[in-house]
């Protein structure tokens, strides 16, 4: 049986943190096509532990054991549950129109050579997942933001600290304060909602996507 909290209204704008930076640094953006050029030239490689945010070259966070082994458990769940023409991709760039973030797990059209000359836009993507202990605050702030604006139709928090999934729908767009308007969270003891193209394929229990 699914048991799930009321759907929460997300009206106030999330805060940014790496959005901003110190005001008496001089600060430079860089566009998406800037920063493919710096990959292509070698500026940057695949051992530079960072991503594009926002226009900004933001280091990776560093993961635990409980991080990456929940990654491996919530995508062995889903990969049983997808139907033909979506696939699961780890830890891998996705591309929006200013940042080229790397979710955790991202639900994606297609299959294992759809991407192999570009990583997958906003419209490629059913449901994206980031994996959150330490990174709760970011995940739930900047990432939601990010995601928001881009126009990706349904983020999860899998939340490591209060053990529930919480998921974010009915994104703003590139609004002026981007966010979620709506969020639902399941506890443990729930089943979540696997949701692609606003087709409900399954319920999963929060529990397969715990470690």
């Amino acid at each position: 049986m699914s048991i799930a909290a009321a759907p929460v209204a997300l009206t106030a704008p999330l805060s940014p943190s790496f959005a901003l930076p110190p005001p008496h640094l001089p600060m430079r953006r860089f566009t998406v096509a800037e920063y493919h050029q710096l990959i292509q030239l070698g500026v940057l490689t695949e051992n530079d532990r960072v991503e594009l945010l926002e226009g900004w070259l933001v280091h990776k966070m560093p993961h635990n054991p409980p991080h990456d082994g929940t990654i491996q458990v919530a995508n062995e769940s889903l990969i049983g549950r997808l139907p033909a023409g979506w696939k699961t991709r780890i830890q891998s760039s996705i591309t929006t129109a200013d940042s080229e973030p790397e979710p955790d797990i991202t639900v994606v059209r297609g299959d294992a050579r759809t991407y192999l000359l570009r990583h997958p836009g906003p419209s490629d993507i059913g449901t994206l997942i980031e994996v959150a202990d330490s990174t709760l605050h970011l995940d739930r702030g900047d990432k939601a933001r990010l995601y928001a604006r881009a126009g990706i139709v349904i983020y999860w928090i899998i939340n490591l600290v209060d053990r529930q999934v919480e998921v974010y729908t009915d994104p703003t767009g590139p609004d002026a304060a981007p966010r979620y308007r709506q969020r639902q969270d399941y506890p443990e003891t729930a089943s979540v909602p696997l949701v692609l193209d606003g087709q409900q394929l399954t319920l999963i229990p929060v529990r397969d996507l715990l470690p």
